[in-house]
């Protein structure tokens, strides 16, 4: 039996048929091309070698006549390479195709689409948008599918530029419950025949993914960078609104977000109105609101730089043209996020009036003398990322003493990025905090006199140091006597130096306060084995979003620091009794171990409205996180979708951890369960639901959490199962 007669049956006798013809065949073996995220890899195994989900669409050959007709060949298959059949007839789930075809001019960066459609609004009466092909011949080949433009090229097109096709698709399964399958694909080509010299490689989609996941939009078949900047030209203008939606301009705009400078002044970035958006009291009509979007990476300074380029023009993907952004400036792409800038009439630059681009290269160089000077790279660089600074690096280099019922001491260098030795004079701030034992972090006792729970922080800046910089300090808190296991001590130090920044064309001196990357090192306190804090995140996986993790004044910047303090006994009372609004002073206080914090922040606004996540900080500030936007993209193409766990945790933390036994409960009094267990409140953090609530309740007794039951490894509803995306 073959896959395609077993789907002729299958039409004929139905699924369960179908199945049982997939097992007299002994197909049940075959090994799965799928990994944990897709629905594929849990699937029933006969259904799956059956219907081999998903979907791959590979562009062999297009050409363009010389009368202007447009063809592409291409085929479709399943992951084992195997055809698939368009029409859903002789193998499963119809598939639904589009077209796209553009032309890269010669010496130019920006695609110009052939295939537009037209559109009218209130701003633009009417415009021709890029768009899908409609109306074009498709057929079956015998290698495959042929499909015929009906737009065809221009008369007199450019037969010597590249010029590329673009289709993307979709695959229905849903009726073997294995949801819809997303792909697309684009494909280069000179129709004079002449190889390809020339191509928008500019971002790549790796880099784009490190926040979002799987770059997709438009409902999810539209999937990667290079399918994107095919409609997103300068042709390309939203009728309602006036604003264009050509690549450079519009993703720098929605990165800049709420940092916009027309937003800071109070206005709103909603560039398209149309029936995808949503509508609100600012969107009266279905729009996209930009206006509250803060781009992840960190400063120090603030939680949204935008300064960080290479976050999305990394020099490390190997795209072709990945310096472009610092050789060809244009009035488009930095007055996207500079949009207080008026060109014409030489509003707030200090260049004054440009007419056109050819003068822009001239002040803004690739890379000048020192930072923040008029170069490109000078004026993006983020403060703390400065090369003007001398550096300030801590490193523990051992721990004595450290028994229980001692005092330890700990040896540390504090050197320049020279390894020169600093004066801790120099520092504005200097401190080791102490905490165990590592099984779980926040039930030791400290003594009467320490206040923060489970761990105990000292300053070290009378600590004794020589000329090389080696210093010793000896903390006053003693390890209590009755310690068991490992313990672990941090620091955290910042400081401050002033250097030269050029604002307009006059040079000035600016102070610039930054911290060192805190090291944390383990010690037994009893004579059994050293065991690290099982790692449950990376540092690099935060750092694909936010680039350079900085948090509470430069001070805190590792995860594996930070979960010192975050831990399940502390809470934000003792900052909460500093805050000016009384609605929040005279509230529960909030918990803020990092499993309820990280997961409640990121879960941003799917947070029901009468539930807000709000931490009372430091000076009593006020730290609502209900209006974040995770920026991870779903299958479908929307924001805020936590389903692909890997993104922070390693090693399937989020699903292995369930096996864990002796973590400690979490506080958390704004919980509908004070003190709430610990699974139970990392999943918790996201599914905010009463009846989740309910459910973990109804399953924990004396014993403890019975999540590890059904959510566990090999579980009927495992972490990893529930979470599959595609």
């Amino acid at each position: 039996m073959n896959r395609l007669t077993d789907m002729n049956r299958l039409k004929r006798y139905g699924r369960a048929a179908a199945i049982g013809l997939v097992l007299a065949a002994g197909l049940a073996s075959a090994p799965k091309p799928y990994n944990i995220h897709e629905k594929a890899y849990y699937a029933d195994p006969q259904t799956v070698e059956f219907v081999a989900p998903g979907l791959t669409i590979s562009i062999t050959e297009a050409s363009i006549s010389s009368n202007g007709t447009i063809t592409v060949n291409y085929t479709l298959t399943d992951p084992n390479g195997l055809p698939l059949d368009v029409a859903g007839v002789t193998t499963p789930g119809a598939i639904s195709l589009s077209y796209v075809a553009a032309v890269l001019p010669n010496g130019q960066e920006d695609y110009t689409a052939y295939t537009t459609r037209a559109a009218t609004g209130t701003v633009i009466p009417t415009t021709n948008q890029p768009g899908a092909d409609s109306g074009g011949t498709a057929t079956t080949t015998a290698n495959g599918y042929q499909y015929v433009f009906k737009t065809a090229a221009p008369s007199g097109f450019d037969a010597t530029a590249t010029h590329t096709i673009g289709i993307y698709g979709s695959r229905n399964l849903t009726e073997y419950n294995l949801g819809t399958n997303y792909a697309s694909a684009t494909y280069n080509f000179v129709p004079n025949g002449t190889p390809v010299t020339h191509t928008h490689d500019i971002i790549r989609t790796a880099s784009c993914n490190a926040c979002h996941d799987q770059l997709s939009a438009h409902g999810g078949s539209r999937r990667g960078l290079d399918m994107c900047v095919l409609c997103h030209t300068p042709q390309n203008f939203d009728p309602n609104t006036g604003d264009t939606l050509d690549a450079k301009v519009f993703f720098h705009k929605i990165h800049m977000g709420s940092a916009l400078p027309s937003v800071v002044a109070g206005g709103q970035y909603i560039p398209a109105i149309n029936s995808h958006g949503t509508t609100s009291s600012v969107c009266p009509q279905p729009c996209f609101n930009y206006s509250t979007v803060e781009f992840p990476a960190d400063s120090g300074t603030s939680s949204t730089d935008a300064r960080h380029c290479t976050a999305c023009h990394s020099q490390s993907t190997g795209a072709a043209q990945e310096t472009a952004y610092l050789t060809n400036p244009s009035r488009a792409a930095c007055g996207s996020c500079h949009d207080n800038v008026n060109f014409a009439t030489g509003a707030n630059h200090p260049g004054g009036i440009q007419v056109d681009d050819s003068l822009c290269a001239n002040c803004h160089i690739p890379k000048g003398e020192m930072d923040f000077d008029a170069s490109i790279m000078g004026a993006h660089v983020p403060p703390t990322s400065s090369s003007l600074l001398s550096g300030l690096n801590v490193k523990i280099t051992g721990v004595t003493g450290g028994n229980a019922g001692g005092n330890p001491t700990v040896t540390f260098t504090v050197l320049d990025n020279n390894n020169n030795a600093i004066a801790l004079s120099a520092l504005g701030s200097l401190s080791a905090t102490m905490t165990g034992p590592t099984t779980d972090f926040g039930s030791t006792n400290f003594g009467s006199s320490v206040t923060t729970p489970g761990y105990v922080t000292e300053s070290m800046t009378k600590a004794t140091c020589s000329a090389s910089g080696t210093c010793t300090y000896t903390f006053a808190t003693a390890i209590p006597s009755s310690a068991t296991g490992t313990f672990a001590i941090g620091i955290e130090a910042r400081r401050s130096e002033t250097v030269p920044q050029l604002i307009n064309g006059s040079t000035v001196q600016t102070a610039i306060e930054y911290g060192t990357p805190n090291p944390v090192t383990y010690f037994s306190v009893d004579g059994s084995p050293v065991a690290d804090r099982r790692t449950i995140i990376a540092q690099a996986n935060c750092e694909g979003c936010h680039v350079n993790l900085q948090v509470h004044g430069f001070l805190r910047n590792n995860v594996e620091y930070c979960v010192f303090c975050h831990n399940p006994n502390n809470t934000d009372a003792s900052t909460r009794a500093t805050s000016t609004t009384a609605a929040l002073k005279n509230a529960p206080p909030q918990g803020i171990n990092f499993n309820l914090l990280v997961h409640r922040i990121h879960y941003g606004i799917n947070q029901p409205s009468n539930r807000p996540y709000i931490v009372v900080g430091f000076g009593g500030s006020t730290n609502n996180f209900s209006g974040i936007l995770f920026p991870a993209l779903s299958p479908t193409g929307e924001a805020t979708d936590l389903a692909n766990c890997s993104l922070c945790h390693v090693n399937s933390s989020e699903q292995n951890d369930l096996a864990l036994t002796g973590l400690l409960p979490v506080t958390d009094p704004q919980g509908p369960i004070n003190p709430v267990q610990p699974f139970t409140s990392a999943c918790t953090g996201c599914h905010m639901d009463i009846a989740t609530a309910s459910h973990a309740l109804s399953n924990t007794t004396s014993l403890g959490e019975a999540c590890n039951v059904c959510h566990g490894t090999g579980g009927a509803y495992a972490v990893d199962q529930v979470h599959a995306q595609y």
